[in-house]
């Protein structure tokens, strides 16, 4: 599939101001403009929350590693009895504030499975949306999209005008079905007039693309490694209602047929480029293979260091050897910090302890990591 064929509406620059469609000012549909190698700016630090995720251990300890902060949430107590805590669920949200000398940018990148967790979660941590400043979402699956409308209705009055939501492609806005175990069944559209109607840009961030000046997207990430994609979930080509994604956008035969598997070509990784130390690689789900969303970090930027991959690396589907196969290509790449979230399975943090030694750093839903 490729995008190159998407009518020329939506060619345009982000931050060019409005698209004229029959006449009608549309201030919140972009395209990014690219480079072949983008120029990414080194920052002085970068805090990652992990907003949402499975599992949240409210005793867990404070930790350090070398240079890096580990701060826990708890439980949260104050002078009151206590009424509410931290949402796990079965989703991935991550905030992540960078600085460059005096200079900050806020990033929120995925958003969980449900508005209740992301709006509960993003309160009792003190993250407050009017200081984002872009969104991203790696790909359209309802475990990383579930929480956006209701996050942008419960805040459009706080949000930054004109806030940008970087995609990688029209697929994440296909209606989908769920394939896989335990069951299958509907799982969801991304409803992209609610989106607009909370005044938010959808930039579609096909190639590496920056994102608030301090970090940047990689694109499509390609398949250069051993690594595999399962598709858990087929994708629905056309709209219904006015939800889903536009048919033009694929080729006369996939749009015969319909219904296509995922491959997920619209995956995309987040990363920042720490002073001295090289790249923070924020795969949300790996789809496309965890060693994959590294390798093309690294192409996007040029930086062959780095200092630190966090996310979900979609493991816990695989068998063991597949499982060690990628531990060892994580160890082989020389990456200081490994930090495994939502669906990377307990297999991986059997053996990736053993091997990775003091590499590996646990989290939890709340878990801040600081990198200076």
């Amino acid at each position: 599939m490729s995008f190159a064929s998407l009518p020329r509406r939506r060619d345009v620059l982000f931050g060019g101001g409005a698209v004229f469609l029959g006449g009608v000012a549309v201030p919140f549909v972009g395209r990014a403009a690219h480079a072949a190698l983008l120029r990414v700016p080194e920052v002085d630090r970068v805090a990652i929350r992990v907003v949402t995720d499975n599992i949240q251990f409210a005793v867990a300890p404070n930790a350090a590693a070398e240079n890096v902060v580990i701060e826990r949430y708890g439980w949260g107590l104050g002078t009151a009895p206590p009424q509410k805590t931290l949402i796990s669920e079965f989703g991935l949200a991550m905030h992540v504030e960078a600085q460059r000398g005096s200079d900050v940018r806020n990033v929120l990148v995925d958003f969980g499975y449900t508005p209740e967790a992301l709006n509960t979660n993003l309160a009792l941590l003190g993250i407050d949306p009017g200081t984002l400043d872009a969104l991203v979402l790696s790909h359209g699956h309802y475990d990383h999209f579930g929480g956006l409308v209701g996050f942008l209705q419960a805040h459009t009055d706080k949000l930054k005008a004109r806030l940008p939501l970087y995609v990688g492609g029209e697929e994440c806005f296909c209606s989908r079905q769920w394939t896989g175990p335990p069951a299958p069944g509907n799982f969801g559209v991304l409803d992209r007039n609610a989106i607009r109607a909370a005044n938010i840009m959808i930039v579609e961030a096909d190639r590496p693309t920056r994102v608030a000046e301090f970090a940047f997207t990689t694109g499509r990430v390609a398949q250069s490694s051993f690594e595999k994609t399962l598709s858990p979930s087929k994708m629905t080509i056309g709209m219904t209602n006015g939800l889903g994604c536009d048919a033009s956008a694929y080729s006369p035969e996939q749009r015969q047929a319909g219904v296509l598997p995922d491959t997920f070509g619209h995956e995309i990784a987040t990363a920042f480029n720490l002073k001295g130390r090289g790249l923070i690689v924020l795969t949300s789900c790996s789809h496309r293979g965890v060693l994959n969303a590294v390798a093309a970090a690294r192409a996007a930027s040029g930086v062959q260091k780095v200092h630190a991959v966090i996310g979900g690396f979609h493991l816990a589907p695989y068998p063991e050897d597949y499982v060690r196969q990628t531990v060892s290509g994580l160890a082989a790449d020389d990456i200081d910090y490994v930090i495994p979230l939502h669906c990377t399975g307990d297999v991986f943090h059997d053996v990736a302890k053993s091997e990775l030694g003091p590499k590996l750093l646990r989290s939890y839903g709340g878990t801040r990591f600081v990198f200076t």
